[in-house]
């Protein structure tokens, strides 16, 4: 497990996840099928695979919005089943119109209370959002409009949001999607960051393989179903990476080439 020298100040009490011969088939189609790895706590799980191999399937199925055979359980320190686990997850955008005059706070407190924005928010309910947006270090945003942020600046604020409260697995799916490099540095030393401090599970959906190797602590490569899962160095470096991604691979040696750089999969 990589470790950013944090000492963690809050555990879960759930102990992993485990998908045991998942499928999922739409009509006459085979979505996904016979799909089994597990996700721990305290470690940054990344599903990777081409375009339509079906990590957006996997990943409604584990959120609860896809019906599926096979079984998906969560597990407890113990080995029981854990009822209920909370799940967060910060999608790859948010659509929204940029010019409707809503702030960050508003935003949380109108995921957060049942009482109308327009009301105004609370003292301890903005107290609850500022603590969020800090620990994302987003803080200073609490009264920007939402319109005005960049997009590293709102994942951040969805990352808040998924925290509150603190889930026992948090999901991001490519979360980091056209942001500037500035920006996913700082999301991802934050995740990170939450990994450790609150030992929680973290499944994050990536093309981005530089990204994969220098974050994750296990890759799961599928497409339609599971074809290889271990460390990133161990999936990049597998004949069914290569087989897959051998396109690609080829046109980013090339580059690498003419730039004088080594290519590193």
């Amino acid at each position: 497990m990589k470790s950013n020298g944090k000492a963690r100040t809050d555990a879960c009490d759930l102990c992993r996840i485990e998908l045991d011969h998942v499928g999922v088939t739409a009509g006459a189609d085979v979505l996904l099928q016979d799909v089994s790895f597990h996700i721990h706590c305290g470690q940054l799980t990344t599903l990777v695979g081409p375009n339509g191999a079906g990590k957006t399937t996997l990943v409604q199925a584990i959120l609860g919005q896809r019906p599926h055979s096979g079984r998906i359980r969560h597990v407890d320190a113990d080995g029981h089943n854990f009822p209920a686990p909370r799940i967060g997850y910060v999608p790859q955008q948010l659509p929204f119109d940029r010019e409707m005059p809503l702030t960050v706070c508003d935003l949380m407190a109108a995921s957060l209370s049942r009482r109308p924005v327009w009301t105004g928010v609370s003292k301890a309910t903005r107290e609850q959002i500022h603590a969020a947006l800090d620990e994302t270090q987003a803080a200073k945003l609490i009264d920007r409009r939402l319109g005005a942020l960049s997009g590293g600046e709102l994942q951040r604020v969805l990352l808040a949001m998924a925290l509150t409260p603190v889930p026992d697995l948090l999901v991001l799916d490519e979360p980091v999607s056209g942001v500037d490099q500035n920006g996913l540095s700082l999301f991802l030393q934050t995740v990170s960051s939450l990994r450790e401090t609150h030992h929680m599970a973290i499944l994050m959906v990536s093309h981005d393989w530089e990204l994969v190797r220098r974050y994750a602590d296990w890759v799961v490569l599928v497409q339609q179903k599971l074809l290889k899962q271990g460390t990133p160095g161990e999936v990049f470096s597998s004949p069914e990476f290569e087989k897959i991604f051998r396109g690609e691979i080829n046109r980013n040696l090339e580059r690498d080439i003419t730039a004088g750089e080594p290519y590193k999969p």
